[in-house]
């Protein structure tokens, strides 16, 4: 790799754009050397450390926003993102700016000195690396994959997370919810408390292993902590009864929101255990204005001076991510036709996915968005049972299935996205345009 400067936000776009030809190369030793070569950077601020199949990167949000609305600086690292590299970097409501990102990048260029690491190791040190400069009060960390031999797990937090556990990157995880659960715990570590969101049994009991050897305390939702409907509103509480919330308003659509809110409120009041200062007020309006774009996003667009077409932008690409979908669609929304429009990585299980998908839907309109991993819109077609070909329309671009959608749709109908986030960021850019800010 160059050691010339990177001398503006584009070079050094390009310089992390360019660590993509490195294949995912899971461990944690070249993570390691070079946090050490910038002064051990994930040492400098208290942390959270998520992990999840779904879920985690809500969680992660609704946090970070009551944690701001408790008045303290709050780092939030997170992965993917929609269409600028800024996003996957904030503190409080801003994205880290192209000075400091080309700063920080050229930081970590000198100190690799001609080594190589991944597109996720040198991202996840940069983030360290403003996170440390910035002083944060507090930082939330996503994992990328997995967790054990991810690029984040050089933390000692103050706390884990893991919202939930399915199958997913299963040539890189297992194929079995044991063996991904296996892969999940090696967030946990030694004493220190864990949040567990999970619900499946098999990887309960992983999870329940994992934390007796290493003596990490355990809350499970459902057995310690719970979140329920009432009248006026969610009320959460925890088992043992000496904490309790009600009056909160969930701001996003989703049969699986109040499960992250949960595990975040959960975080949000052991922390306050740990000496921060968080009013139920600040848990309250945090949860109630959280946004998290392309996860389970509502929007409506006019077009050429049409009534407002309703869009449902959600990055489900995995088996659970589908269910909490249909499950939504179910109970959540009304309409009088369910348009889809629908993409997949060429290197996912996207058949049944995809299927599930058509099956519920009116018409499923399939595209594919700007990436070299996109599958294309004739394999998706061809994937397609017999009977469900028939609701199929097919549009090379993105642009393309979106004016069917413009052409075909009403206010009375639900234009639902799905399948990727490459997919959601292509198409959110062409409904509202650009998401960074500052």
């Amino acid at each position: 790799m160059t050691t010339q400067p990177l001398t503006t936000f584009a070079v050094a776009v390009k310089y992390l754009d360019d660590l993509q030809m490195h294949k995912i190369k899971l461990g944690l030793d070249a993570m390691r050397a070079v946090l050490t070569s910038l002064d051990s950077p994930e040492k400098s601020c208290p942390a959270v450390h998520v992990a999840g199949t779904n879920g985690k990167g809500s969680t992660c949000s609704i946090l970070q926003n009551i944690m701001s609305r408790a008045d303290y600086r709050v780092g939030l690292y997170t992965s993917p993102h929609l269409d600028s590299v800024r996003e996957r970097f904030r503190i409080n409501d801003h994205y880290i700016s192209e000075e400091a990102f080309t700063r920080h990048m050229e930081r970590i260029c000198r100190a690799l000195d001609g080594k190589t690491i991944t597109y996720f190791e040198c991202a996840t040190a940069l983030a360290f690396s403003w996170f440390a400069e910035q002083q944060c009060d507090l930082v939330i960390i996503e994992t990328g994959m997995g967790g054990r031999l991810d690029a984040t797990n050089v933390l000692t937090p103050l706390l884990t997370i893991i919202t939930s556990i399915s199958l997913d990157h299963e040539q890189y995880l297992g194929d079995t919810i044991e063996a991904v659960a296996f892969e999940k715990a090696g967030i946990i570590k030694e004493e220190i408390p864990l949040i567990s969101g999970v619900t499946d049994q098999n990887a309960q009991e992983v999870i329940r292993q994992a934390c007796i050897e290493r003596g990490a305390p355990l809350r499970e939702t459902k057995k310690h902590f719970s979140i329920e409907k009432k009248q006026h509103g969610w009320f959460w509480q925890l088992a043992d009864g000496t904490a309790q919330l009600g009056n909160i308003e969930i701001g996003r659509p989703g049969q699986w929101q109040h499960e992250n809110t949960s595990c975040a409120i959960t975080a949000a009041m052991m922390l306050r255990d740990k000496g921060y200062e968080i009013s139920a007020d600040a848990i309250r309006d945090g949860v109630k204005h959280t946004k998290w774009p392309g996860r389970m996003e509502y929007l409506e667009k006019t077009h050429q001076g049409t009534s407002p077409i309703r869009f449902l932008l959600d990055g489900a690409h995995n088996s659970e991510g589908i269910d909490h979908l249909l499950a939504s669609l179910d109970n959540d929304f009304d309409y009088q036709t369910l348009y889809v429009i629908w993409a997949s990585m060429a290197d996912k299980n996207f058949t049944s996915m995809m299927q599930r998908v058509a099956q519920q839907a009116d018409q499923i309109i399939l595209t594919a968005p700007e990436s070299e991993r996109s599958a294309r819109p004739n394999d998706l077609f061809t994937a397609l049972s017999s009977e469900l070909k028939a609701k199929a329309n097919i549009h090379s671009t993105v642009e393309a299935a979106l004016n069917h959608v413009y052409r075909n749709a009403t206010n009375q109908d639900l234009v639902v996205v799905a399948g990727s986030l490459y997919l959601i960021g292509e198409l959110r850019k062409q409904l509202v345009g650009e998401v960074v800010n500052g």
